[in-house]
């Protein structure tokens, strides 16, 4: 099919700004007209208003994102080569940037590596795929056939669900889309730590990879500390605070199931939940209730902000949970807190940060802003992508 052949959308005039600087998408209020009557998951090119070529990208008319890019290249066609060539180009990247001793990371991370809506990670020889676009789901065979070539694993298993899908008109999806293994557990090693991950009934694809560097940084603050590690999951930060040096580890999760997880994660890696206790509480409460007081103290929760709706609702919980913590923290202790919400952004984040400070008495420096793993990129015009934004803070 020749380039002259996409389907084009006509942009009114002026609003190709955000594109030429870099943002991936196009909302449908900036598209004058249509031609070629594209359907959602098409590939069209995208003209400037005066008729310029733009670039190709996703359309979908469903939706408020109308075109999400691909390339400025106007003249390619979009084939199998061109996404054989991209995943390739990811596989050289994680190549440098991965650890020795470290066989989990993420692989694609949607638009950051060129694919808007798919994410890929790598769980030593399974791979677990989401795709959230209508786009992508059309791509999905020349997606999987170069996963396969190029990375050979035992096990690719599909796990896309949420909101966006219904958004794009897509079905949830849950399947192995090459081998099988029912259990959905899957043995991987991070800087030298073990750790067993449920890619079927884990959260996001079973592991929170985003979190490797920030994992490491924590844990070598951890010598001789006493540890609360809050939202603990299956025990990752509480196992790198436990290899890090820590007297006491306390791990807190409201959900037994990851909380046995988190038991047999420290035992893996050689330490006892006697030395290292794991509760199954809610956070909120148990801050709330106890006298005990910590060197270190991390809180890493699940998106408090789902919409833009929730973003009042969630400034509150992030405020509360805060405050409690550094009402549990020496002088001199560190605080290591963490948003993954998207609509809850780094500046906004910061203040509810100072306000809880503030009503909690303690004044704090900050260390080190803490944010996503290099397996994780973004875009630099696409603020979006940083989804994950953290703060490491010291208590004076």
């Amino acid at each position: 099919m020749a380039t002259s052949n996409y389907p084009e959308i006509i942009l009114k005039k002026g609003r190709e700004a955000a594109l030429l600087h870099g943002h991936p998408w196009l909302f449908s209020g900036a598209i004058a007209a249509v031609k070629g009557a594209p359907g959602a998951g098409d590939i069209v090119m995208a003209k400037e208003s005066s008729g310029k070529p733009l670039a190709l990208g996703f359309f979908n008319p469903r939706t408020d994102i109308a075109f999400r890019f691909l390339t400025r290249n106007t003249d390619l066609i979009i084939s199998p080569d061109f996404w054989y060539q991209r995943i390739r180009a990811a596989c050289n990247l994680r190549q440098k940037i991965i650890p020795p001793q470290t066989n989990a990371y993420r692989l694609i991370n949607a638009e950051g590596d060129g694919f808007p809506g798919l994410i890929v990670d790598v769980y030593d020889n399974t791979q677990v795929l989401s795709i959230t676009t209508a786009g992508m789901e059309r791509q999905k065979k020349a997606i999987l056939d170069a996963l396969i070539s190029l990375l050979k694993p035992a096990v690719i298993y599909e796990e896309s669900r949420g909101r966006s899908r219904g958004l794009e008109g897509l079905e949830n999806s849950a399947c192995f889309m090459l081998g099988n293994n029912q259990s959905g557990a899957v043995e991987i090693k991070e800087n030298g730590l073990q750790f067993s991950v449920d890619f079927i009934g884990g959260q996001k694809t079973g592991f929170f990879l985003d979190q490797r560097i920030n994992r490491g940084k924590i844990g070598a603050l951890s010598r001789n500390a006493r540890v609360l590690n809050c939202f603990a999951y299956t025990g990752a930060f509480t196992a790198y605070c436990a290899a890090g040096g820590a007297k006491r580890v306390v791990s807190l999760d409201i959900s037994t199931t990851a909380c046995e997880a988190a038991r047999e994660n420290l035992k893996r890696n050689g330490y006892s939940d006697e030395a290292h206790p794991v509760i199954a509480a809610d956070v909120f409460t148990y801050l709330r209730n106890i006298q005990e007081n910590f060197d270190l103290i991390i809180l890493d929760p699940p998106a408090f902000a789902k919409t833009k709706r929730d973003v009042a609702k969630a400034t509150r919980g992030y405020k509360e949970i805060n405050l409690q913590a550094l009402k549990r923290l020496v002088p001199g202790g560190v605080l290591a807190t963490f948003s993954c919400s998207n609509f809850i952004e780094e500046d906004l984040f910061g203040r509810i940060i100072l306000g809880a400070a503030r009503d909690a008495g303690v004044d704090l420096r900050v260390l080190s802003r803490l944010e996503a793993g290099p397996d994780h990129p973004v875009l630099p015009g696409h603020p979006e992508g940083r989804y994950l934004k953290g703060l490491l803070l010291a208590a004076v």
